[in-house]
């Protein structure tokens, strides 16, 4: 720049000829035109300095605010703490301090932070994963209610830090206490009492001053359970995760958790627990809670939560200056014989039938667990204690099964005249089902004689369906190449999902698969042709189906319905070919057609009708 400005100089002292003067301005042309271009750089530069400059400001700003903000809310909420703590000085803040208590089937680490237990881990079991088993953990977890600490003000427990929490003997069982006290002698104590070889804690409540503590002595507690996922299939254990409750006339209910929803209990409850699959948290109040709200929150299954339930209870606790409320929580497994022993209906927590198929829960109580049961005392491998289950089922049942198929056969012999009445009447479907029933009732053939065994069969189904999914002594037993009978067994994984049927391999699905097709057809072989292409590929469907809808169901299910389906087959054939003799049944049938016959009225009116149909329809023509 300088050399330019020097240069310019020396031509303005020559003389003014054209050139020099065309020169000149050429000269100054580039120069402004370089001033130019020179300063809009450094006006750019200097703008983005100045934004780069102006934005690290504001983040260093932002952090700075953030940080006091930060401070500020947390010095705020600390002088919340202690003002709502009120009467309780100190109880407002505090360091949170743990204790851990253990029996052989618990370990219990209580926090004194609300006074109450923060995690619990059952021994005795693992996740499917094979790591600790801890029923309760998680910050959502809390057990609280509401005290009043001083004129206008109140707080929930489980903001408040206890005092205590030692653990103390008494015979054989441990004793937790936390306690608060305040200046004018009211007193809050927490007492757990664990007991050697139970999943149930006692959990007392003790009010110094309850009058004052709570307001028209009405308790509003407020329990949040975690349910973390356990088992392999997250998708599966949601389904069969609920919320049940016993009401104070001793009816029970639930709600099945697999979609976000809320419930209102009107009509009292004497304890709520939150289930899972094969584990459940529950909490019993002695005295029993006036009403209760309950809703839930269901996660995706990649968060391996399956689900967070809040639910308030609200109880009235008798007036006066002191009093304690007696409560028990129970951490534990869903076995029928441990939540009987407690004389609460906690039994009812497993789902033995419910809905429209709960009377089915009285033949897995009176005939299938007890069976099971007295087979699993041989100490046989459960997989032969399904296959020795199934095979009593099937004897038991056998009557109905040969009645079924022995209907089946005289159906068969009465083909042939079946066939003779449709060429004679096959254009009057009115008259050919007149003359059929006729048929029917000469012949001593009960058209439904073979459906009505089958239909007698279909509650057996549904209370094993309901046992293998429920029974947690299946759980992480191994058995052939399943290594757990309570889930699914997986012979290969996609990594991807097909619809319908699922991100992997059951070969249990696959054998209950093939043997259901395989009594197709054979059923199919012995039925003769009744010329309708449906009724011919039909029965190929189902086990179709059932690919898809077993292929996510505990091993243990579909091994059983592989027995059964052998079992099936085997009896087919030998029924059909060894017992059931055609001869005798049609020469039955023939002295049948001789024998005088009395219609039921059913069969009067059936008939009535059939004929008052044809008469109608011949007016019409």
């Amino acid at each position: 720049m300088p050399q330019i400005i020097t240069f310019a100089a020396q031509i303005l002292n020559m003389g003014f000829d054209r050139n020099t003067v065309i020169g000149f301005v050429l000269l100054m042309g580039l120069l402004a035109g370089y001033i130019y271009f020179a300063q809009r750089g450094q006006v750019a530069a200097a703008k983005e300095k100045q934004r780069i400059e102006d934005s690290i400001r504001k983040v260093q700003a932002k952090h700075i605010d953030s940080t006091h903000i930060k401070d500020d809310i947390k010095k705020a909420d600390s002088a919340n703490k202690v003002l709502t703590a009120g009467t309780f000085t100190g109880a407002g803040t505090g360091d949170e301090k743990l204790t851990v208590v253990e029996n052989d089937l618990l370990k219990i680490t209580f926090t004194n932070k609300g006074a109450q237990p923060k995690i619990v881990e059952l021994k005795k079991y693992k996740t499917w994963d094979d790591k600790p088993l801890e029923l309760v953990k998680g910050d959502f977890n809390k057990l609280s209610y509401q005290v009043n600490t001083a004129p206008g003000q109140t707080a929930q427990t489980n903001d408040l830090f206890f005092g205590g929490g030692e653990v103390v003997k008494d015979g054989n069982n441990q004793v937790v206490r936390f306690a608060l006290k305040d200046s004018t002698g009211s007193g809050i104590e927490h007492e757990y009492i664990i007991k050697p070889g139970d999943y149930m804690i006692d959990f007392n409540v003790k009010l110094n001053g309850a009058d004052r503590l709570l307001t028209q002595s009405a308790l509003n507690l407020v329990w949040q359970v975690q349910g973390n996922q356990q088992e392999k299939d997250a998708k599966y254990e949601k389904q069969q995760s609920q919320v049940l409750f016993m009401q104070n006339n001793d009816d029970y209910d639930y709600y099945t958790t697999v979609a976000n929803n809320d419930k209102k209990l009107e009509k009292g409850v004497k304890w709520f627990s939150v289930k899972q699959q094969f584990f459940n948290s529950t909490l019993v109040y002695k005295t029993g809670f006036s009403s209760a709200d309950t809703k839930w929150t269901v996660f995706p299954d990649s968060t391996h939560i399956l689900k967070q339930v809040t639910t308030n209870l609200h109880g009235t606790v008798p007036a006066g200056a002191s009093a304690t409320l007696p409560m028990q929580l129970f951490y534990g497994p869903n076995d029928y014989k441990l939540l009987k022993s407690y004389n609460l209906g906690m039994h009812n927590i497993i789902n033995l039938g419910q809905g429209i198929y709960a009377f089915v829960k009285y033949l897995n109580r009176w005939i299938v667990m007890p069976v099971f049961n007295f087979l699993k005392g041989t100490g046989v491998n459960f997989g032969i204690v399904i296959l020795l289950l199934t095979i009593f089922i099937r004897l038991l049942i056998s009557p109905l099964t040969y009645k079924s198929y022995y209907s089946g056969a005289k159906m068969k012999v009465l083909r042939p005249e079946i066939d003779e009445l449709k060429k004679k009447f096959g254009h009057d479907q009115q008259q050919m089902s007149m003359e059929q029933m006729k048929l029917f009732r000469t012949a001593g053939v009960n058209p439904l004689g073979g459906c009505i065994p089958a239909l007698f069969q279909i509650p057996i189904f549904f209370a094993l369906f309901s046992f293998f999914n429920s029974s947690i002594d299946l759980r992480g037993e191994h058995f052939l190449w399943s290594h757990n009978l309570a889930a699914y067994d997986s012979i290969a994984n996609f990594g991807f999902n097909v619809p319908f049927y699922g991100d992997h391999v059951s070969l249990f699905t696959i054998t209950a698969t093939l043997t259901s097709f395989l009594i197709s057809w054979y059923s199919m072989s012995q039925t003769p042709d009744t010329g309708n292409p449906m009724m011919k590929y039909m029965p190929y469907i189902f086990p179709v189906v059932l690919l898809g809808i077993f292929n996510s169901l505990p091993s243990g299910l579909t091994w059983y319905y592989t027995v059964s389906n052998v079992i099936t087959l085997a009896l087919q054939f030998i029924i059909q070919k060894f017992i059931i003799d055609d001869k005798k049944i049609h020469a039955e049938i023939q002295m049948n057609k001789t024998k005088p016959k009395t219609k039921s009225k059913w069969q009067e009116r059936l008939e009535q009708m059939q004929e008052a149909q044809k008469q109608q329809q011949q007016r019409k023509k």
